[in-house]
């Protein structure tokens, strides 16, 4: 492995080739978009809480520091080993979410777009101004699909050509209403819903799809007035809820890499414990598993410390895949697994396609274009689509990778090489991996050793 020294503080590029073998036991990084939420619903409940992360990856620290921004953080320390624990005083009362602060502060999201989004909707029930930052990436993300509906509702969101930086001068005195998403988006709902809680009255939200349910799942557990019924999440205020000690499950988009991973090589057998298995989450078990991979779930269902259901995953590898159809409803339940889920459709028989998943052109990078430009380099055949692509095997070569600093591209490459799908790949910015997950290059290597 040649690494060579980049700006990040990491290596500016890292070569990746096939391994001998994927054997072991994993424990992944706290869920992010679980993380997000425990982390803002407690900064925005009734009294005090512990939320315990484990190798919280850059998004989730960036929540952290905005939390501690608004002085709802008192501290950010260290838990058991390898974990994360962040104390929180809430700003809310019993019968009002809200969070604290004084207003006027600047609010660094980094790269973390759920961040963004969720506290948008949190700042528009609260009677003060906010401004909001990213990165760059970030920065280009498109946010008026959350600033639209709020506005409609008596907030002031104002963005700059529909992207950050988002000023917020929120309100006590939102207006309940209805709302017909035009996308499904568990971001928008889960920002709507934070700014349901400071309207009087009944606060409607209809998705056209299935999204996930991580904010209604959690707001319930906390006793807010929040409930979800099929594609509808309704929202009784105005309410608070009180602040509940959480501890957050493995992220399964984390998992995702080496259910892929152990899949595609022929000697693998991984076991990854603690991991969250919301079923609106677990949809790349289900696509693995119709493409002819061996994986094994326990789950042992929420927990006192957590509303999330959890188990453990074991994948085997030495089965042939055959090539998948994905469409329609399929594509939300893997919308982040999807470039992964590519590396797979490379290595199996026939030819695979992917239609409805436009949304992947607006997120860290271009992940279409990315995607199929990466397995055209790599000698998969690949054809580029508006909202997809097609693919089928082709010869491994070896290529440079161009990640566009996105850590879900630098991922799935790792693992097209790792297993054979590739040949040996040149990652160019390899550190991007640490915006979900910090251990990604540590645990491959122990994989693979």
């Amino acid at each position: 492995m040649n690494d060579e020294a980049g700006a990040r503080g990491g290596p500016a590029s890292r070569t990746v080739g096939a391994a001998s073998s994927l054997v072991g036991g994993l424990r992944l990084p706290a869920d992010k978009s679980v993380a997000h939420r425990a982390l803002l619903f407690n900064a925005m409940a009734e009294g005090e809480a512990e939320v315990t992360v484990s190798r919280p990856g850059e998004d989730v620290l960036s929540m952290a520091r905005v939390l501690q921004t608004l002085g709802a953080v008192e501290s950010i320390g260290e838990g058991p080993v390898g974990y994360t624990r962040v104390r929180l005083r809430g700003g809310g009362t019993r019968t009002a979410a809200v969070l604290p602060g004084a207003g006027g502060e600047t609010l660094d999201c980094g790269n973390a777009g759920t961040a963004m989004r969720l506290l948008i909707g949190a700042l528009s029930g609260r009677p003060a101004t906010a401004t909001l930052i990213g990165d760059a990436s970030l920065s280009v993300r498109p946010m008026e699909r959350v600033a639209v509906p709020l506005r409609s509702i008596g907030a002031k969101v104002v963005t700059e050509d529909g992207h950050a930086p988002i000023f917020v001068e929120g309100s006590r005195k939102l207006s309940a209403t209805e709302h017909e998403l035009p996308v499904a988006s568990a971001q928008v709902i889960g920002a709507l819903t934070l700014a349901g809680l400071a309207a009087k009255g009944q606060t409607v939200i209809t998705s056209p799809g299935p999204t996930r349910d991580h904010s209604e799942r959690m707001l319930a557990w906390l006793g807010a007035p929040v409930r979800r019924e099929g594609y509808v999440t309704t929202v009784e205020g105005p309410a608070g809820f009180a602040a509940r000690t959480i501890d957050v499950p493995g992220d399964i988009s984390a998992a995702a890499a080496w259910l892929v991973a152990g899949a595609l090589h022929p000697d693998a057998h991984i076991v990854i414990e603690e991991v969250g298995l919301n079923p609106s989450r677990t949809g790349i078990i289900d696509v693995l598993r119709d493409m002819g991979a061996d994986i094994r779930v326990a789950s042992d269902g929420p927990t006192e410390w957590c509303p999330e259901p959890v188990g453990t995953i074991v994948v085997s590898g030495g089965q042939p895949l055959r090539a998948i159809d994905l469409s329609g409803d399929r594509v939300a339940d893997v919308i982040d697994e999807l470039p992964l889920i590519a590396m797979a459709m490379a290595a199996a028989d026939g030819t695979s396609t992917l239609s409805g998943a436009r949304e992947l052109r607006v997120k860290e990078s271009d992940r279409i274009a990315r995607v199929v430009e990466g397995l055209q380099a790599v000698g998969a055949q690949a054809e580029e689509r508006e909202d997809g692509w097609v693919v089928s095997r082709g010869t491994p070569r070896e290529a440079a990778i161009r990640t566009d600093g996105d850590h879900r591209i630098a991922m799935s490459f790792a693992v097209a090489a790792a297993t054979g799908v590739a040949g040996t790949v040149e990652i160019d910015d390899p550190a991007c991996a640490a915006v979900s997950y910090p251990n990604f290059w540590t645990d491959m290597e122990h994989l693979a050793s």
